[in-house]
């Protein structure tokens, strides 16, 4: 009986390896290793009728070949399965183009006004989005009973810390630990308790400046802002400025161009005013200067902000800030 299990054995390795589809790899299975008929079946049924001595080793035999011939058809059923994929390959085909990412067009647009005021000497620093009611509002000359200060506008941590509404807190912490001139933009992430509409985002990008040195003034906000419009928009739009107010500024002025859209004629996306606003500016508020231990009557300077979701809009034409952090492949593969 020895033999005979062995040149079964023989006979379905052979058979195993010539197999060429897993249908012929199943007969085999069920020819050889079926629980009713397969032949390995029927050598163990008979192994009662064995001498006594020959059982225990006959036995140990048709197990062993047991186990080669399911380790067989499970490898050649692996070999049957790469044949297949590899004749689905048409190597004459030509390959295809990898998909290439690009940078996100809210970075493209920081990277742009970093490079068009580094270009004017203004160094870039960053601080911490995490910040105290001081930096963010007291030492901005913001008072404890403005509106901006309420928990309805602003995140709150606890009663003294909350996520930064501007980066302008950046601009004090520099003041405090720096001797005049200074040049610097603190570009970063912002937030406010802002419903989310086509125009408004909870979580967005701002860029603050701020030059301080002796006789600074109002010409040279209006040639650093002017020199930057023209950079990002082109020398054809022009630019405007208005009167308006805020804590940290006086004199204050708000900065608008003409539409890019219309060209200043009047439409829908300027509300046929002609004009578009893109960043708040003014003069350093001397009881800014005087928190930071400057004196006022020596130093002056000048600061600004501008949103750059704002300015990306305007730049491309995006009419719906929500699209910035919907992750929508169709809209960023056009940047």
């Amino acid at each position: 009986m020895r033999e005979k299990v062995e040149r079964l054995s023989k006979t379905a390795k052979d058979r195993i390896n010539q197999a060429s589809t897993e249908e012929e790899l199943e007969q085999l299975r069920i020819e050889f290793l079926g629980r009713k008929q397969g032949k390995i079946t029927k050598f163990i049924k008979g192994i009662p009728d064995l001498p006594l001595e020959e059982r225990p080793l006959v036995g140990k035999l048709i197990n062993e070949v047991k186990i080669k011939l399911k380790k067989s058809l499970d490898q050649r059923k692996k070999e049957i399965s790469q044949e297949k994929r590899s004749k689905r390959i048409d190597i004459t085909l030509p390959g295809k183009k990898p998909y290439l990412g690009s940078l996100h067009p809210i970075t493209q647009t920081l990277k742009e006004i970093e490079s068009i005021f580094i270009g004017l000497g203004f160094q870039v620093i960053t601080g911490p989005e995490i910040e105290t009611e001081y930096y963010n509002f007291e030492a901005l000359n913001i008072p404890r009973y403005h509106p901006v200060r309420d928990e309805q506008d602003s995140f709150y941590l606890d009663d003294i810390h909350l996520l930064r509404t501007q980066t302008s807190p950046v601009q004090i912490r520099v003041m405090e630990n720096t001797h005049p001139p200074i040049r610097m933009i603190s570009p970063g992430k912002c937030y406010r308790r802002d419903a989310i509409d086509a125009s408004h985002f909870p979580m967005f990008h701002q860029v603050e400046g701020l030059a301080v040195d002796k006789k600074v003034t109002f010409s040279d906000l209006k040639g650093s802002l002017t020199y930057f419009v023209h950079r990002m928009f082109g020398r054809k739009i022009h630019l405007r400025f208005r009167p308006s107010y805020f804590p940290f500024t006086e004199p204050s002025a708000e900065v608008d161009i003409s539409c890019i859209i219309c060209k200043g004629s009047g439409c829908r996306v300027c509300s046929n005013k002609g004009w578009l606003e893109i960043l708040g500016s003014g003069m350093v508020d001397p009881e800014v200067f005087k928190k930071v231990g400057y004196d006022p009557k020596e130093y002056q300077g000048f600061a600004f902000g501008m949103g750059v979701e704002r300015i990306c809009m305007l730049k491309y034409g995006i009419d719906d800030i929500r699209l910035f952090f919907q992750n929508d492949i169709r809209f960023l593969s056009q940047f």
